[in-house]
């Protein structure tokens, strides 16, 4: 069954804007909130935080990161909302799953939306998560829709105490961006290596379902395309626009995700592209085969037709036929309808149809 391009919203028709209701995938498992607390010289980090117990680091020295992973609880987005006095809207954005990656300013924050992505080798579908990011003046605040942390290379910089270290908490927002967007080259590789084997597939034997597979490519990139285009566009504005919330420095690293994204922007078109190729080739195939069924049956019809006339004309009961009556008339009808086919075949050699 084809995924819906797009959510449901039925929960919340007529309610008041700020309504929060989750809309999206519903899943089992609870939320998890992990702090990161860290400077120049410490870091400190804790699993498993609840809103209560993330008000202790709001007062501490250094860049405060709180990742949280599923947002399908509506009263946990709340409480950190409250935490951090978010506003109403955001909170909602948060909650509606199906959001536009899209840069908003509030007093005192910055509302980020992006889209991450991930292939599943399986089904060979792409699979969409909403990454929501807060960025404070020191703190950094992301949600994820799923378990699976896809910050490892972040934390890993964190715990290496390497540049990460020495910035502020724009900077951390960078490298949540840059980590997001280098998914998405490892997404392109994997559909390149599935879009390569279907071309191999549609040049050596098309089938039935090359058809299918090409279509379902077709819709795959339609999604990848939907993520990273507006994509471009939220980081064109971090790189361009002066905001006190991000350094003169740091807008020079954005500048360079954003060159990224413009890469896989380009990438994805070409793949679009070659699919949209792969599409008429299939067709072209297709035909090729059909002009090549039809050319045996009307080369095998072309020889029957005077042959269906020799043996029509003489199979007419009339009494005065002289040939019936002849003792060779057998054998040289014969030798008539084999010298009329060969002579149709020389014919054919000769206009090259065969």
């Amino acid at each position: 069954m084809a995924r819906r391009l797009v959510v449901k919203r039925g929960k919340k028709l007529g309610a008041a804007p700020g309504t929060l209701v989750h809309i999206g995938k519903h899943s089992q498992f609870e939320p998890s909130i992990s702090v990161v607390v860290y400077d120049e010289d410490n870091l400190q980090s804790m699993e498993k935080v609840t809103p209560v117990a993330c008000r202790e680091f709001i007062g501490l020295p250094g860049v405060k990161w709180f990742d949280m992973s599923g947002v399908h609880q509506a009263v946990t987005v709340k409480a950190m909302g409250e935490l951090l006095d978010l506003h109403p809207l955001v909170l909602e954005d948060i909650l509606n799953t199906d959001q536009r990656p899209k840069v908003e300013t509030y007093d005192g924050y910055l509302y980020i939306v992006l889209r991450m992505l991930r292939f599943d080798e399986t089904k060979h579908e792409i699979y969409s998560e909403q990454i929501s990011l807060i960025l404070g003046k020191d703190y950094v605040f992301s949600l994820q829709e799923l378990p699976d942390d896809v910050f490892d290379g972040v934390r890993a910089r964190l715990r290496e105490a390497r540049r990460i270290r020495f910035m502020q908490a724009d900077y951390l927002a960078y490298a949540i961006l840059d980590s997001v967007v280098d998914h998405y080259f490892v997404l392109l590789e994997k559909l390149g290596d599935e879009i390569e084997a279907l071309e191999d597939q549609l040049i050596l034997e098309p089938q039935p379902q090359t058809l299918q597979r090409i279509h379902h490519f077709k819709r795959e990139m339609l999604m990848l395309r939907k993520a990273v285009w507006p994509l471009r566009e939220v980081l064109s504005q971090l790189s361009r626009d002066a905001h006190p919330l991000i350094s003169e420095e740091t807008r020079l690293f954005m500048r360079d995700v954003y060159d990224h994204s413009v890469h896989v922007l380009d990438t994805t078109d070409t793949i679009r592209e070659l699919l949209v190729s792969m599409l008429d080739l299939y067709m072209s195939s297709i035909n090729n085969r059909m002009n090549e069924v039809m050319k045996v049956l009307t080369i095998i019809a072309t020889l029957f037709m005077p042959l269906t006339f020799i043996a029509g004309v003489y199979g007419m009961n009339f009494d005065y036929m002289p040939e019936l009556t002849w003792r060779w008339a057998y054998p040289a009808v014969w030798v008539v309808m084999i010298g009329v086919s060969a002579g149709l075949l020389m014919l054919f050699r000769r206009k090259g149809w065969l």
